[in-house]
């Protein structure tokens, strides 16, 4: 399918968006597209939330980068009903942008855009559908991942596939690293994503179901280093969950973050590895 311009006067002044996100990784894309010719009609963020040490009200990092931007911010419980949903309709938004939400959203939001609802996912769909994209790649040890927008269907990370680009995993990345620079690269992918749409020149591919995998939610499980599993895994899960919320062990009665692990082969026996890294004390 090839989109038709939306709308005739969308041609000069953008397209009207409405931007769904909360976490740190949305900040890079909802910047980016502040600079666009796109307006932002609407910055739609969850409540502030009480954080981990002191139970202090936080807002979220969205919320805190449209407050800087002087962006219209709406903070809400949910966009599924209610007030979140009228605050969405209200904005009568050509495209609603979805990053890093956290919440399924149903027909009824889907079909709030005059022309699509897009969402950018920190993988190179249909791999890696699911909540922790960047931690699952290093988890599983790829030597690349990618950023992908694509028509939100009312399925997980299943819709139609608009762009991608291609982002290798370095050695050295951690989450944070690779994380921060797929945020870079799902901003300029969302803008252009945007402008072939307003322009009537973008296709769209559905994705091979066949091919899918899964980066499901980290569970506290996935932080326990099982010091039996092979070197190379171990590191893998050091490099996901780093800098947060950090790989645990513990040593001498004492709980640690393992933050960054390297591996290598000593003398003795045979199959006799060695994991060395970077401790933290947890308090």
């Amino acid at each position: 399918m090839t989109w038709k311009p939306a709308l005739a006067e969308t041609t000069s002044s953008g397209m009207r968006t409405v931007f769904l996100g909360n976490a740190g990784w949305s900040v890079p894309i909802l910047k980016a597209l502040a600079d666009s010719n796109h307006p932002i009609e609407l910055v739609a963020t969850r409540v502030p939330r009480p954080a981990r040490r002191g139970s202090r009200l936080t807002p979220t990092p969205v919320a805190e980068a449209a407050s800087a931007l002087k962006l219209p911010l709406s903070e809400l419980e949910t966009v599924k009903s209610g007030p979140g949903f009228d605050a969405l309709a209200a904005a009568h938004p050509d495209v609603l942008v979805v990053v890093a939400y956290g919440e399924i959203l149903p027909q009824s939001v889907l079909e709030l855009p005059e022309v699509a609802p897009v969402n950018v996912h920190f993988s190179l769909l249909p791999e890696l559908r699911g909540a922790a994209p960047v931690q699952r790649a290093l988890m599983e040890g790829l030597a690349a991942t990618g950023v992908t927008t694509i028509r939100m269907d009312a399925g997980m990370d299943t819709g139609p596939i608009l762009l991608q680009a291609e982002e290798a995993i370095l050695p050295e990345d951690d989450a944070g690293s690779l994380g921060a620079r797929l945020a870079a690269v799902g901003g300029r992918l969302l803008v252009d994503t945007l402008d072939r749409l307003e322009a009537g020149t973008l296709g769209e591919r559905a994705q091979d179901d066949a091919r899918a995998t899964y980066a499901p939610k980290l569970r506290p499980e996935d932080r326990i280093i099982r010091w039996d599993r092979d070197p190379q895994a171990i590191v893998n899960q050091v490099r996901a969950l780093s800098p947060d919320p950090g790989a645990v062990t513990t040593f001498r009665g004492k709980n640690l973050k393992v933050l960054r692990a390297t591996w290598r082969h000593l003398h003795g026996p045979l199959g006799t590895t060695f994991v060395s890294g970077t401790l933290r004390i947890v308090s």
